[in-house]
């Protein structure tokens, strides 16, 4: 698979990639105080180098205001620390000759009262409590999976201070800790994606019921971030169909193609597709979904961004998505936690290596930065 367009440069808006090998978001919770550490910079660094690693690196979700917060321990993007912490990180990497975005995250409906300030209810676009867990770890600090609590509604003048701190998270994350640009969190039932979806959206106010409605939040905060760091610097993250966190929409399709149209617009540096279930099976029964005809709106909207594909992509579906001008740059996600040098490993043909799925979520440096290379 060496001379595959899979390892050949390309262009994602303002980024230059030496690959197409994009590593995609992982969430690891190894940032106590939702403080980035050298830990994770080292970790940043190993997948960093494009002769052997990601092309692209998409960092672990980051949240965006204490509010956003979700899980226990994961980095944070509102505090001088936070920023402090995330310019070693992107310093590692650039030293590396690697390029990395930022992943910016509001969890809104999927945390616990006691990871948010003063314990208060998580935040949702209604009342509507999704059947899922989270992350907490008790005064022993022992790590576990615990139930999501019952959030409340945001009040309709409380919405301009979500986007208002999506645009900070974006300028802090470019403009002070380095990032070559950001990646907005608009998927996996995560809060722009629950106000996009019938599932967790029944308001009765402009941002809920018709489809330009549901879609309003995740296009001003699109808009804001682009004002903020320059269109060709943002990126978006969706999930039409996934289930992950008891989200579901009554009518995906015609959701989705607008929301493309819409997206067209504005200049992005790339969008990126989680096809399927995340981290699941790549159909999703009772949920047909047609990807092709979701990238076709876009691009017949005028739509130039990279088309980045995720999800269960095997080497040789990777290659074909690539060859076949498909995708124009493919996520592994999972295979970079074991294999700090996939993009070697991939022109090789292998060997392949798992990864320990006890150390995936918390520790130290066991699990994390303790994957040999080829060449270790």
């Amino acid at each position: 698979m060496a001379s595959s367009k899979l390892f050949a440069p390309t262009r994602v808006g303002a980024i230059e990639v030496a690959n197409r090998v994009v590593m995609a978001p992982l969430t690891r919770n190894r940032a106590p105080g939702a403080v980035p550490t050298a830990l994770m910079a080292e970790y940043y660094a190993q997948r960093a180098d494009p002769d052997s690693g990601a092309g692209l690196i998409v960092s672990e979700a980051t949240a965006i205001s204490p509010q956003a917060q979700g899980y226990a321990d994961v980095p944070g993007l509102y505090g001088t620390e936070q920023l402090d912490g995330w310019k070693k990180v992107t310093q590692a990497v650039h030293a590396k000759g690697g390029k990395i975005v930022c992943q910016l995250w509001h969890v809104g409906r999927v945390s616990h009262h006691l990871l948010q300030p003063e314990h208060a209810d998580p935040v949702a676009p209604s009342a509507i409590r999704a059947n899922t867990k989270t992350y907490l770890i008790d005064g022993e600090g022992q790590g576990g999976f615990a139930l999501t609590s019952q959030p409340r509604a945001l009040h309709r003048h409380e919405i301009p201070q979500v986007v208002h701190d999506f645009a900070a998270a974006a300028r802090n994350a470019v403009k002070s800790s380095g990032f070559d640009g950001v990646e907005l969190h608009g998927a996996n039932g995560y809060l722009l994606d629950q106000f996009l979806k019938t599932g967790a959206n029944q308001r009765t106010d402009d941002y809920g019921g018709p489809i330009p409605n549901r879609a309003r939040l995740m296009l001003e905060v699109t808009r804001a971030v682009c004002d903020a760091v320059g269109h060709d610097r943002v990126g978006i993250r969706l999930s039409p169909v996934t289930p992950a966190n008891d989200i579901v929409d009554a009518d995906p399709q015609p959701l989705f193609d607008y929301l493309m149209r819409q997206l067209a617009t504005l200049g992005l540096a790339y969008v990126h597709v989680i096809e399927g279930a995340t981290g699941g099976p790549r159909e999703v029964e009772g949920r047909p979904f047609d990807y092709a005809a979701m990238k076709t709106a876009y691009r017949l909207a005028g739509g130039r961004g990279a088309w980045m594909v995720n999800n269960g992509y095997s080497p040789e579906l990777a290659q074909d998505a690539i060859a076949s001008g498909r995708a124009d740059l493919v996520a592994f996600g999972k295979a970079f936690i074991g294999m700090p040098d996939l993009t070697a490993r991939l022109r090789r043909g292998g060997p392949y290596a798992g990864l320990d799925k006890a150390t995936m979520y918390g520790g130290g440096a066991h699990g994390y930065t303790d994957y040999p290379a080829l060449n270790d």
